[in-house]
């Protein structure tokens, strides 16, 4: 996979620098408080979600002869019955993903953040424990093939960790609560 462009393909992928955005604006609607302990629970499944992930994707490159040394996943070159299954996994990750939003928060809102911060969290641990595996990526500027659905998504490692990354910054900053402000029960029935 050859892709030397600091930008994103197709064009639309790199819009995904926004996605640190939602949060900030459904904060602003109101404090989205999920809690520590959801947060960490969502933040243990991510991770280790994220290693199941690396390990589908070490045994995808094994079948298909792209181990590390070479050029990454190449959906040009992967059989087509085993693409079909890839994106049929890749669909399933983000309901499983989706799943656990629904069941760690009550509100549309919090529900949003809880899937974009479990998802960040599987994110930067499927590149963490592609590199303690395989030893790749080898440099954040490597290029790698990010999602199948609709069509091939391709960018270097470093957007979709600064994505992340900044998807995670946001959310704790804006789910804590403001210092001195006691938080008081719900009296109404």
């Amino acid at each position: 996979m050859v892709h030397d462009s600091l930008l994103a393909t197709p064009w639309w992928v790199n819009l995904l620098i926004l996605t640190p955005i939602v949060p900030y604006l459904l904060s602003k609607r109101g404090k989205v408080l999920l809690g520590n302990r959801r947060l960490l629970v969502s933040a243990v499944f991510g991770v280790a979600f994220g290693f199941v992930e690396a390990a589908v994707v070490v045994y995808l490159r094994a079948s298909a002869g792209l181990l590390p040394g070479q050029q990454g996943f190449a959906a040009n070159g992967f059989p087509g019955h085993l693409l079909r299954i890839e994106v049929f996994r890749e669909a399933a990750t983000m309901v499983m993903l989706v799943a656990v939003a629904m069941l760690a928060a009550r509100g549309i809102r919090e529900r949003i953040v809880a899937f974009l911060w479990t998802f960040a969290f599987w994110d930067l641990a499927y590149y963490l424990w592609l590199c303690v595996v395989i030893g790749w990526p080898n440099s954040l500027i490597n290029p790698d093939l990010l999602f199948l659905i609709p069509v091939p998504w391709i960018a270097q490692v470093w957007f979709p960790v600064l994505v992340s990354s900044l998807t995670v910054v946001v959310i704790l900053f804006c789910s804590r609560k403001p210092i001195g402000v006691r938080v008081q029960a719900d009296s109404t029935p």
